[in-house]
């Protein structure tokens, strides 16, 4: 008995550019630029992006969801399915994240790029600690140096931090209340 060839296509014919996209994230060792993506499939960005739209709805009620951090992309597991994920692969919990550390996260998350100066004016107590865990956890990262007296660092949420919060991308976040919006201009 003879082994299963692989289907082959006519020449000069493509396959669905659906299959070609997640071929390549499904491949990929981590976030993929959809330039990158670009380039590779010899399209241009609106046959990307409707692509990329059509693989995420697919995605909705399966295991894995496609994850876009500004214009990059990756294929991660569904964050219902943590759990399991968890422990079929032995994870432990690595800890909660405290209170002080999850306001400031959120500071990043919703005020983006941010320093840490401007983390301390909202919160009103030192973020030292805070912003150490968070870059050890990866859930957030240094972007660049302001260009100003003791060039701070300016920081940003990372693609880890979207998989944490079981997030598409960062227009999922949810809405602040109103109150805290008038709070938050009132402290700039």
């Amino acid at each position: 008995m003879s082994e299963p060839r692989p289907a082959q296509r006519a020449p000069g014919t493509r396959p669905p550019l659906e299959l070609a996209l997640e071929t390549l994230l499904f491949v990929a060792d981590g976030p993929v630029e959809i330039g990158r993506l670009q380039r590779a499939l010899e399209v241009d960005r609106a046959a990307a992006e409707a692509a990329i739209a059509r693989l995420v709805e697919s995605y909705q009620h399966r295991g894995v969801r496609l994850q876009r951090c500004g214009e990059t992309l990756q294929l991660v597991s569904a964050p219902e399915a943590a759990e399991y994920v968890e422990r079929f692969l032995g994870l432990s919990d690595r800890g909660r994240l405290s209170a002080p550390v999850l306001e400031t996260l959120a500071i990043v998350a919703y005020r983006q790029p941010v320093t840490r100066a401007q983390i301390e004016a909202v919160r009103g107590v030192n973020a030292d600690y805070a912003i150490r865990t968070l870059l050890a956890r990866n859930l957030i990262k240094e972007i660049g140096r302001l260009e100003t007296v003791g060039r701070p660092a300016v920081l940003q949420t990372t693609p880890e931090f979207l998989q944490y919060f079981g997030l598409e991308s960062l227009e999922r976040l949810p809405a602040l209340p109103e109150t805290l919006i008038a709070l938050a201009g009132a402290l700039s």
